[in-house]
């Protein structure tokens, strides 16, 4: 009977530990949420694990091993995570989380010797693995709780257990009443030592990562506005000979009135009217730069032989930054016309843009068709350029934009039509938690 109790207590406490690992992880490596089949699959291969590792009473560091190994596959199987990346957080958060059983279980212990209490190290040990389950899940409920926690302020969170994980095995070893062994405390000092070190490196890592995808964000922004630039400029250009040739023009159009063709005249007038037609006709959004924007795409639509349609609904006091809307528009737009510039049927080649406002959010949708088939990498869809995501780094800056107004960004492919959504809030409407 009471080997049943301990090994149903191991079960659960098993399956707690890596439960808590899994929404660790996802947190910390920014994994997309499973889908329910995924989490059912999920929670019964974690059960039957913590069932085997319970029965068989495999050493602590082939436990460690084998949970970690679990648990990256299932990261990487079901929320596409980087497999490098997973087996580093896993391996130590176990290792962590052995770390603090072990020095609960000897705070345990250290109270019943004082007390004058016979020291029981099974029920200790069962109490240990309760007490620091509970407590991961304890954190796993508060950073679920709080969102916005900055991950500047989880590293220090798991820079200090690590310390202290550190500096409880140093107490130990000056302690007389346990005669745990030397050895033992060596191992687990020097296992937290790694820990520290390894919080260090992830961070300096994350660092390097961002400080990489800022500057690809900057040189993509810099291109784009590049060749909005030369757009402009060839726009103006086209204007410039149009006012240099103005008094020749003048003289056709007195020709065609004096001769009485003045249907002519009013097709020669739309010619010349054209260039100024594209900058400015039409208004889609208010945002003189996002419709300058649109208004550049459709026009590199054309000439590329892609038929481009456009649906609107922009609300008129949205407070979305032009640099943030075009950062966006101009992402994605620029993929939507590289994918379908090689379909090979010129009427398959097509665009659709979409803003449109639902509720608190603005929802801006591009569809394109393209040829071939879409490359997945890590779970997501890219394109066939160098293996990068939506027109290289471009997806970056759409998704930094998306994340600056608690938004979302989802890519899908359906038959021979790309899709790409993203979503804003709208900064005066967002609620405040």
């Amino acid at each position: 009977m009471i080997h049943a109790f301990f090994l149903i207590s191991e079960i659960l406490t098993g399956t707690m530990r890596m439960a808590a690992g899994f929404f660790l992880a996802s947190r910390i490596l920014g994994m997309d949420r499973p889908g329910k089949r995924a989490v059912l699959a999920g929670t019964a291969g974690t059960v039957v694990l913590s069932a085997v590792l319970a029965v068989t009473g495999v050493p602590l560091s082939l436990r460690i091993t084998l949970e970690s190994l679990w648990m990256t596959a299932y990261e990487k199987r079901s929320c596409g995570a980087d497999v490098r990346q997973g087996l580093f957080v896993n391996i130590f958060y176990e290792i962590g989380f052995s770390l603090w059983i072990f020095l609960a279980e000897a705070g345990a212990e250290l109270v019943q010797a004082a007390a004058g209490l016979p020291v029981s190290a099974g029920y200790s040990g069962i109490a240990a693995g309760w007490t620091v389950g509970i407590a991961a899940a304890g954190l796993c409920l508060y950073i679920r709780r709080h969102p916005d926690l900055r991950e500047k302020d989880g590293f220090r969170l798991a820079s200090g257990l690590a310390i202290l994980g550190f500096v409880g095995t140093i107490s130990l070893s000056e302690q007389s009443m346990l005669a745990i062994s030397g050895d033992t405390l060596d191992v687990w000092m020097i296992l937290s030592l790694i820990c520290m070190i390894a919080i260090l490196i992830f961070r300096m890592r994350r660092q390097y990562e961002v400080e990489r995808e800022l500057a690809e964000v900057k040189a993509e922004q810099a291109e784009l506005l590049e060749r909005d630039y030369t757009e402009l400029s060839r726009l103006y250009g086209a204007n410039a000979r149009l006012f240099h040739d103005f008094h020749n023009h003048i003289g056709v159009l007195q020709r065609f009135l004096d001769t009485g063709k003045y249907e002519e005249a009013r097709h020669y007038l739309n010619e010349l009217q054209q260039p100024v037609r594209n900058l400015t006709e039409q208004s889609w959004t208010g945002d003189e730069a996002a419709d300058y924007l649109i208004g550049s795409k459709k026009a590199e639509a054309e000439a590329a032989g892609i038929r481009m349609r456009v649906q609107a609904e922009y609300p008129r006091h949205a407070n979305l930054q032009s640099a943030d809307l075009c950062a966006v528009l101009g992402n994605l737009l620029d993929n939507a016309l590289e994918a379908a510039e090689k379909v090979p049927e010129p009427d398959q080649r097509q665009v659709a843009l979409t803003i449109r406002r639902i509720h608190r959010m603005l929802v801006v949708k591009v569809e394109n068709t393209f040829a071939g088939k879409p490359m997945e990498k890590d779970g997501h869809l890219v394109s066939t350029k160098s293996g990068q995501g939506l027109h290289g780094w471009g997806i970056r800056s759409v998704q930094a934009a998306a994340e600056k107004y608690d938004g979302t960004v989802r890519t899908s492919c359906e038959g021979n039509i790309f899709r790409a959504v993203v979503t804003l809030s709208f900064p005066d409407l967002r609620e405040k938690t």
